[in-house]
């Protein structure tokens, strides 16, 4: 059984560490609660994107603080939120498997046990989730058949699957490249490792991580959301340069009784820019001074607010 444990002494007072058991180690997340008001309030559970990505959005080599940001003003909304370093990463390093024995469903079920934790907890009228680029997909599937959840927003979020993702990426290689990794593709879409990977393409397909692409490729993001029946806001920007419209179109018709918002100008850590030239994004994605899109926590909080008011 996962355990929520509080834990007094945060250095700033409105957010308050938490840890999560698990039967590998424990995942080290944060609440952040509006001012007391007497009331109870809607809690939103924010889920990180891919790779090392920490619960305030950050990677090693870039800090942006954009998920940090958003909890910070959906808390100004009056709407509380966890977030928190996905198993492997940063404070949660301890609690992730070895390559070769991680699977997508590690994610998407740490993803539940939070869900089941805020609902549980007696200060929350009801939980929300929020996924960020891959972590869409993760929300996408801890909230299906979840009687506990109450709503689930997609931010930035893919809406097609991760082979189909990875061939468009390696479709400007030259043609011997994409002959031997399109097979190798659509074997372990079906299921079935590559036991001898050609010289030159370890890095991408090495045995190790086969198992966990394998438990990747299985789910569509195009499904999963449609076989949602809670309210669905997805939210896409129009400067993403890795998440495109097209996903977000894909995703709202794939649900149709979603909620599409698309923000102009907003790139995929939530900012705004202009340009999709990646050189003059470089500055959102690297500092931590630059806000997120002012739309973006009113939309999710407007959102939130809704689907409480209907219950």
């Amino acid at each position: 059984m996962c355990l929520l444990l509080l834990t007094a002494g945060a250095q700033d007072p409105h957010e308050v560490p938490v840890t999560l058991q698990t039967a590998t180690g424990v995942i080290h997340g944060k609440i952040r609660l509006p001012e007391h008001s007497g009331a109870l309030c809607p809690v939103v559970l924010l889920i990180a994107g891919s790779g090392p990505t920490d619960m305030d959005g950050n990677n090693p080599q870039m800090k942006n603080n954009s998920l940090k940001m958003l909890a910070e003003n959906l808390c100004a909304e009056g709407i509380a939120t966890l977030r928190y370093d996905k198993r492997g990463i940063a404070s949660s390093e301890a609690a992730g498997r070895s390559e070769a024995d991680l699977r997508f469903e590690d994610y998407v079920n740490d993803a539940k046990d939070w869900i089941a934790q805020l609902h549980a907890d007696q200060r929350f009228s009801e939980v929300v989730v929020a996924g960020h680029s891959e972590g869409s997909l993760i929300g996408m599937i801890a909230c299906r058949d979840n009687t506990a959840v109450s709503g689930f927003v997609s931010l930035e979020g893919a809406g097609f699957p991760a082979d189909e993702i990875l061939k468009k990426q390696l479709a400007s290689q030259p043609d011997p490249v994409k002959n031997i990794a399109f097979p190798i593709i659509d074997s372990l879409k079906a299921g079935k490792l590559c036991e001898k990977v050609p010289f030159g393409f370890e890095a991408l397909f090495r045995n190790s991580v086969q198992p966990y692409m394998i438990s990747w490729f299985r789910y569509d993001p195009a499904q999963e959301i449609a076989s949602l029946t809670i309210p669905v806001l997805i939210i896409q920007g129009t400067s993403d340069i890795q998440v495109s419209e097209d996903d977000a179109n894909r995703l709202h018709e794939a649900n149709p009784a979603s909620v599409l918002k698309i923000l102009e100008g907003m790139n995929h850590v939530l900012k705004d820019c202009v340009s999709k030239d990646m050189a003059k994004q470089m500055p959102s994605y690297t500092s931590p001074d630059i806000p997120i899109n002012g739309k973006v926590a009113f939309d999710v909080a407007e959102f939130v607010k809704k689907t409480v008011k209907k219950k």
